[in-house]
């Protein structure tokens, strides 16, 4: 009989690989749950835009026959306040908001056309320009 003892356990060689492993998989996750919230965000934004949109198209422009100066919630009634305001909470037309309204060709507050864009994160902006104009 042999009294030769076995021994038990992981080499270094294996908690390497097992550690490598690891930081490798997490990394993948970390990039691919960013990327996901990233876009989130990004389709949030173009459903506020749209949602923006067909209000200003269908129900004020409809009532009115011209486009306001600026946006608010006092104007757009039809409307969830909520979605005048980007996915940090900054609304349309205050510094560093992810979307901007631009009217042109304004009369005594009344305006022929407009342009309304959202800044994505991984895509060219969004934009949307009047109907009628």
């Amino acid at each position: 009989m042999s009294s030769a003892k076995q021994q038990r356990g992981f080499t270094v060689l294996e908690l390497i690989i097992v550690i490598v492993f690891l930081v490798a998989a997490g990394t993948i996750f970390y990039v691919q749950k960013r990327d996901l919230e990233v876009q989130a965000r990004d389709s949030t934004r173009k459903t506020a835009i749209n949602a923006i949109y067909y209000n200003l198209e269908e129900v004020y422009y409809t009532a009115h026959k011209s486009y306001p100066q600026n946006l608010t919630a006092d104007q757009l009634k039809g409307l969830d306040p909520s979605a005048l305001k980007d996915p940090e909470g900054v609304a349309v037309g205050e510094q560093n908001s992810d979307y901007t309204y631009e009217a042109h060709d304004c009369t005594n507050s009344q305006c022929k056309s407009y342009t309304l864009r959202a800044d994505l994160e991984h895509e060219a902006d969004y934009a949307k320009n009047s109907r009628n104009q």
